[in-house]
């Protein structure tokens, strides 16, 4: 019974298919970017000075760090105490002055009277005249000095000088100023990422090229990648400085540190599909096509890329491999 069962299947065939061709392809080299990791840090694209105009006495302090101002918002008020007199000094003598004008101008309607009359001479007239102008011009000189008081004062009010947050208030209420000494740093609202990179990538870094922002600690909303928008001349300390802009950096603090990924140089490197290596034993291996047959060969694996697996070692150009 056996063999009547078995005698039918040997007739029929093979129980299995032959196996198909396994793929296999050449090794040959690829270009691969470095990627340096370095510390960037949040910086404002214009840091803004509120100064003050005048000397005085901070009388009146309106902002703190970390308020949003507005171009023209008043930060703080400074008060000459030397001002006030100095105007009601003015002030008392433009009055005076404009007493003696009018006086003058009635000493002139009457003098003109008698002259058309004919009591007195003409230069009694011209006397007149001459008093009028003279006291019209002190007036006029008086009134203007005035003004300049009136706007010395006014220049106490310190202004924002531009849009942005204010990152610190030098000076606290009742501080002394001297004209020009600083009240207030405010950054601008356009914020970018300052990279400072060793002067060896100089000439490997340029504007427009896109850096990796592992940005996860700032949040969902900062882009992960961002484009180099300044290369700055000037090496110091032997650090190259370059400005990138990424977008969504708008409301965080100025100087906080993020690492970024920027490409520094191009290589030529083997790369093969991540399938064609199996690992056994803690080693990798691929197989290699020989005219003897395919053997598996051991490799030494690099770092993971978009189109495989970089072998730094176990191969050569010109190889050929098989899919396992």
């Amino acid at each position: 019974m056996l063999k009547s069962f078995i005698l039918p299947l040997l007739l029929a065939g093979p129980l299995l298919s032959e196996p198909l061709h396994a793929q296999s392809l050449e090794v040959a080299t690829a270009s691969v970017a470095d990627r340096k990791a370095v510390f960037a840090t949040v910086e404002s694209v214009d840091t803004l000075t509120a100064r003050t105009r005048v000397g005085g006495t901070i009388a009146e302090l309106f902002v703190d760090e970390g308020d949003l101002v507005a171009a023209g918002d008043l930060l703080a008020l400074v008060v000459n105490d030397q001002m006030a007199p100095q105007i009601a000094s003015a002030n008392s003598q433009a009055e005076a002055l404009a007493a003696e004008l009018a006086q003058a101008q009635d000493d002139l309607a009457r003098a003109l009277d008698l002259f058309e009359r004919g009591i007195i001479a003409q230069s009694r007239l011209d006397q007149a005249q001459t008093a009028v102008a003279v006291l019209d011009g002190r007036l006029a000189a008086a009134n203007q000095s005035r003004d300049v008081l009136i706007q010395q004062q006014r220049e106490g009010q310190v202004l924002a000088p531009g849009a942005g947050r204010v990152l610190d208030v030098q000076s606290p209420l009742g501080s002394v100023m001297l004209p020009g000494e600083p009240v207030a740093t405010i950054a601008s609202d356009h914020y970018l990422l300052r990279l400072h990179l060793p002067e060896r990538h100089a000439r490997s870094i340029a504007e427009g090229d896109v850096i990796d922002v592992a940005g996860a600690a700032l949040g969902d909303d900062v882009a992960s990648t961002g484009v180099i928008r300044q290369v700055y001349p000037l090496i110091a300390n032997g650090r190259v400085v370059a400005d990138a802009e990424v977008e969504g950096l708008g409301s965080f603090f100025v100087g906080e540190r993020v690492r970024v990924h920027v490409t520094v140089d191009t290589r030529q490197v083997i790369v093969i599909p991540r399938d064609y290596v199996t690992t056994r034993f803690g080693n990798d291996f691929v197989i290699l096509e020989t005219p003897d047959g395919n053997r598996d060969v051991v490799v030494l694996l690099g770092r993971e890329t978009t189109d495989g697996v970089e072998i730094l070692a176990g191969l050569s150009v010109g190889d050929r491999v098989v899919q396992p």
